[in-house]
């Protein structure tokens, strides 16, 4: 693992997690949020017996990261906490695991395990961006809400019995894998902000997606093919696309890449480095209605800038139906002005 020299990065104080999630993300974590005690209760009965069997396993069979093991990980864990102004971070563990991968799992208590794989592939920057990644989901509560929900969708297992019930439960299952996905974006996004540095963060989804052949890369083929995949213009492969991603948690690494682009070009990045970001403050008075219109709009966004024929054809559905609503109501509201 190798040593870079240090360089400033800036400190975001009292960042609010909203200043990173996915509108999509965003929306449904502040209405959960809003659902004062039951979150409570989630973590309590977790607390109880799964947690703490998870932190058991994790503790007999990984190594804990502290000054004196994996030291240059515990340095960089202290790094991020403080660029992203936290006050209590979680623990953090590596496993011997061959699989590219990292977790952060425990809501009370949340823990991030690093596999060893990782570890041994990346360099110390990429490092950083995937203990921020991990950070922003213990800091934005995932495990937390994933798990209400999930207790939601228990109780709607006696669908499966009536007919057609199983497809429902589809449903819901489906739309909580996009939620998922679009948290994975969220925790991206905070990598990067911890990072300040969007080249690390590019690469490092370039190493998950090769297997780290990072010198047999180039960044403008890589994002082409982003590109393709996103504006894939035959209705087969844009159904294809659906069907692909309907039962995973995680984004493509490529698509992530992109998507992650796309939030830097579009300048929220630059905004929040520059101090324009919501507070935690004022997190308790964070409006649902007002972000459950801001993921609308970003799905209707990522429609309307997409070469893919599904995308657009739900677009500009959605922009008739619009306009034909936006002609009724003015219709109905002419008719009551001349009554």
């Amino acid at each position: 693992m190798g040593t870079e020299p240090a360089r400033s990065r800036v400190t975001l104080s009292s960042i609010s997690s909203r200043a990173w999630e996915h509108p999509a993300d965003r929306g449904a974590l502040v209405a959960l949020r809003r659902l004062k005690g039951f979150d409570t209760v989630v973590k309590a009965m977790s607390g109880l017996v799964n947690e703490r069997a998870v932190r058991l396993v994790v503790l007999g069979s990984a190594v804990r990261v502290d000054e004196r093991q994996f030291a240059t990980l515990h340095r960089l864990l202290g790094d991020v906490g403080r660029v992203l102004d936290v006050a209590e971070l979680p623990e953090l563990y590596v496993t011997a695991d061959p699989t590219l991968n990292a977790v952060t799992i425990g809501m009370n208590k949340p823990i991030i395990v690093l596999n060893s794989a990782l570890v041994d592939l990346l360099d110390e920057e990429e490092l950083r961006f995937v203990v921020a990644h991990e950070l922003g989901h213990a800091l934005s509560g995932h495990a937390v809400y994933r798990t209400i929900l999930m207790r939601l969708l228990q109780l709607t297992t006696s669908m499966a019995s009536i007919p057609f019930g199983g497809l429902g439960l589809r449903a819901i299952v489906a739309a909580l894998n996009e939620w998922a996905r679009k948290a994975e974006l969220s925790a991206d996004r905070a990598g990067l902000l911890a990072t300040q540095d969007p080249a690390t963060a590019f690469r490092v989804h370039m190493q998950l997606a090769s297997g780290g052949h990072l010198e047999d890369l180039d960044t403008t083929s890589f994002f082409a093919q982003g590109q393709e995949y996103a504006d894939s213009g035959d209705l087969r492969d844009s159904v294809l696309k659906l069907l692909l991603v309907e039962n995973r948690t995680h984004p493509f690494a490529v698509v992530r890449a992109s998507e992650l682009r796309r939030w830097v070009d579009g300048g929220d990045y630059t905004r929040i480095l520059e101090g324009e970001y919501p507070r935690r403050e004022d997190d308790a008075t964070a409006s649902v209605s007002d972000e459950a219109k801001a993921a609308a709009a970003s799905y209707s966004e990522a429609f309307a800038s997409s070469q893919d024929l599904l995308g657009k054809v739900l677009h500009e559905t959605a922009g008739v139906v619009g306009s034909v609503k936006g002609w009724f109501d003015e219709t109905v509201r002419r008719r009551r002005d001349e009554e």
